[in-house]
């Protein structure tokens, strides 16, 4: 984790004098999540290419308020902290039906993968602000949909749809991560990754353990949540994310490169964003 920060910082730094090739893009308002707390506000962006029903079904929950007030159920530091059960005990979620897992999508060379070599097993880069591991562009050529496997990572700022022991039981839990968990990958839905408040996910504190069962008083909850696009337009936050192929990106992963050493991995790379207002 502290190599995640160390690299935040460092393209903090660097962001302040960007070049003029690098290129920004603005995160569309209906797959921009805004999730209140009282630790301050969490900014998720949400990737459609990747798993565009669980995107729609969070989209659609945030926007009629159904997780206004919900609590954070179950927090693991240095794993996750997991939200959207209205019950808080885990075990509920909303009327609508569960959705089929996304745990993998076909990736098309228009979708601006940009490898990042020697950081991860395979080959791993960064789609948009998600971390993925996919087959090569190569195979494109011999595919009818001209588009090859690949699968979301579980790094630190993922956001994950929850679910049961069925794979299609998704509903409308989500956690967001506060650590890496390669076990996830490909057995459970990445849908999103926070771009900031990483510091107020952080922060949410446990209501139960869940080692022990052990109440430890009343969990944090998200206080308002909605897509940016659904908030009044005086109040919708605009985030740009800089591209992965960027030069002042590329400088930033080579300098975490070289304070990580060789056990330097995708999942020390964060998104290098700027936020108005």
């Amino acid at each position: 984790m502290k190599f995640a920060a160390c690299f935040a910082a460092v393209a903090a730094l660097f962001a302040g004098s960007a070049s003029a090739q690098d290129v920004w893009r603005t995160v569309d308002p209906a797959n921009l999540l805004v999730i209140d707390t009282v630790h301050g506000r969490i900014l998720v962006e949400m990737e459609p290419r990747m798993a565009p029903n669980h995107v729609e079904r969070v989209r659609t929950l945030a926007d009629q308020g159904f997780y206004d007030g919900v609590p954070f159920h179950r927090v693991i530091p240095g794993f996750m902290a997991q939200t959207g059960d209205p019950t808080g005990t885990g075990a509920g979620g909303s009327d609508l039906p569960d959705v089929k897992a996304e745990f993998a999508f076909r990736r098309g060379a228009e979708d601006g993968f940009v490898a990042v070599p020697n950081a991860g097993a395979g080959l791993v880069g960064l789609m948009g602000s998600m971390p993925v591991s996919s087959q090569p562009d190569a195979q494109m050529m011999f595919t009818v949909d001209k588009k090859t496997p690949a699968h979301g990572l579980f790094c630190p700022a993922t956001v994950g749809m929850a679910r049961s022991g069925p794979i299609d039981s998704a509903n409308s839990q989500f956690y967001l991560m506060t650590g890496r968990n390669d076990r996830l990958n490909g057995a459970y839905t990445p849908f999103g990754r926070v771009l900031q408040g990483m510091d107020a996910v952080r922060a949410i504190k446990a209501g139960e353990d869940a080692q022990d069962g052990a109440v430890r008083g009343e969990p944090d909850r998200m206080t308002r949540v909605r897509t940016a696009e659904a908030m009044p337009a005086g109040d919708r936050p605009t985030v740009r994310v800089m591209d992965p192929s960027s030069p002042t990106y590329q400088a930033s992963i080579e300098t975490t490169r070289t304070a990580r050493g060789g056990s330097f991995n995708v999942c020390d790379l964060m998104p290098v964003v700027e936020v108005t207002p």
